[in-house]
């Protein structure tokens, strides 16, 4: 009798995880955002989230823990149960910066399962329009000017806004103090109310004040010009030299993610990504869609992490958490 059995109750345990991981999701997934509401990062985050909730028939829950480059939600995520249904929205900040910025922190490269790319970004050199700040040459004559008056804001230590802030001053040669906000949406609030001089923003967080006539772009961080902005220059034809920058954002899992679950969102992800409407409306904002494999987004992580290293040890940065 019990011979008869073996052989199907081993079935049964060995298509059982093939089963779950197919049904997969069957609860809500929650997505964190390690930056405040209002930036580029929960701006693409929420578009993603509700596309991927029609598509699995499930709650896609959006969760912002800012703070500390984010560290804080990445460290959420690092704890997750490695089931799928705890993400985080990585990006070139805690995904590459960080592992340069910071001698000690509390995760590893190979604490990560990337999923996909979901966006790229140029920033963008803003100031508020009501400074009397015309162009790049004129901010930067101002900052030579009164080296010990002026300060650049950032969405938090780490981001790429903050390290292309630190990079045009190097490039320019000239000094301000940084200003760290818990993300873009405070950031582009205190810009608003003139609390600092100027900002290198990601250019989804702030092309809605440009072009309300809010805040003024001196320039752009591509190597070619923005089509929703094609007046801005970029910083080359702004006469500052090296300093092509893109920022990314993208999804990813806590490492030992099963492959399977791995692969469908990032299946699901590229489809929400690449639908016609969303992929207009990011490239509306100044944001290029991706929705690459688990491995092209591993790749290029790695390269990013490598080519982050020698920016921030050229520029001698360096932070204690």
């Amino acid at each position: 009798m019990f011979k008869h059995t073996v052989p199907w109750i081993a079935a049964l345990a060995v298509s059982a995880p093939a089963f779950a991981q197919d049904a997969w999701p069957t609860k809500p997934v929650t997505i964190i955002v390690p930056a405040a509401p209002g930036g580029t990062t929960d701006i693409v985050t929420r578009l993603l989230a509700d596309g991927l909730s029609r598509a699995w028939g499930q709650s896609v829950v959006v969760d912002n823990k800012a703070g500390a480059a984010g560290i804080i939600g990445t460290q959420q995520l690092v704890r997750a149960a490695p089931d799928g249904y705890t993400l985080i929205m990585g990006n070139i900040g805690p995904n590459a910066i960080n592992y340069s910025l910071y001698k000690k922190l509390p995760y590893k490269a190979s604490d990560f399962a990337p999923v996909t790319l979901a966006v790229s970004v140029p920033n963008v050199l803003v100031v508020n329009a009501e400074s009397g700040v015309t162009s790049a040459k004129d901010l930067i004559a101002r900052l030579k000017a009164e080296p010990a008056k002026h300060s650049f804001g950032s969405s938090g230590k780490g981001q790429s806004p903050h390290l292309s802030g630190e990079m045009f001053l190097q490039r320019t040669a000239t000094r301000a103090e940084h200003v760290a906000y818990k993300g873009a949406g405070p950031a582009v609030a205190a810009l608003l109310a003139n609390q600092y001089t100027f900002m290198v923003d990601n250019l989804p967080s702030s092309i809605a004040q440009i072009q309300g006539g809010k805040f003024r772009a001196l320039a752009l961080t591509g190597a070619t010009r923005s089509p929703q902005l094609p007046d801005v220059p970029t910083m080359a034809e702004a006469g500052v030299p090296d300093m092509v920058v893109t920022a990314w954002f993208g999804l990813v899992a806590p490492a030992g993610t099963p492959p399977a679950i791995v692969h469908k969102i990032q299946q699901s992800a590229r489809q929400v990504l690449l639908a016609p409407e969303n992929a207009q409306r990011l490239r509306a904002m100044g944001a290029e869609p991706g929705g690459n494999t688990p491995e092209e987004f591993a790749r290029f992580i790695d390269a990013e992490r490598a080519r982050w290293h020698k920016t921030v040890e050229a520029a001698g940065l360096s932070m204690d958490e």
